[in-house]
């Protein structure tokens, strides 16, 4: 019978009966990244968004552009502009600054039409910027 004295003892065991334990490496894509200094045959496994991403920013580019649009409320006369990759986007809008501000109200912004917000009355319009299409319908898929 084999006794072991605890992790010590266990460690010792599989160590002689395997020899060395291998250890693991964990690399993140902006390891990968700032290691080979931008090159895309260099991106490892990343896949889906964060491949895209990483290829975006590769090119000089932002593909999540995550702050929110600034400037004067949009009017039907001067809609809001809300840029997009594709021919929709979900919008929040939570109204002006201070007391023109409101809980945020969402809706789905598309391609050749204008939304105007039910809280506040600003105007959204959008602006394809990239491939078009459906979102999830263009050429990493």
């Amino acid at each position: 019978m084999l006794r072991t004295s605890g992790l010590r003892g266990l460690s010792r065991v599989l160590t002689t009966s395997i020899g060395s334990i291998p250890q693991a490496t964990v690399v993140s894509s902006q390891r990968w990244l700032h290691a080979s200094h931008g090159h895309l045959a260099d991106f490892g496994i990343a896949t889906g968004a964060e491949r895209e991403e990483l290829e975006w920013r590769e090119q000089g580019k932002v593909r999540f552009d995550l702050t929110p649009p600034r400037g004067p409320i949009g009017t039907k006369e001067a809609p809001m502009v809300i840029e997009s990759n594709y021919d929709e986007r979900i919008v929040g809008c939570c109204g002006g600054v201070g007391e023109d501000e409101h809980d945020t109200t969402w809706f789905l912004l598309e391609k050749g039409k204008t939304v105007e917000c039910l809280v506040c009355n600003q105007v959204f319009k959008l602006k394809v910027t990239g491939v078009g299409g459906k979102p999830g319908h263009d050429e990493h898929h």
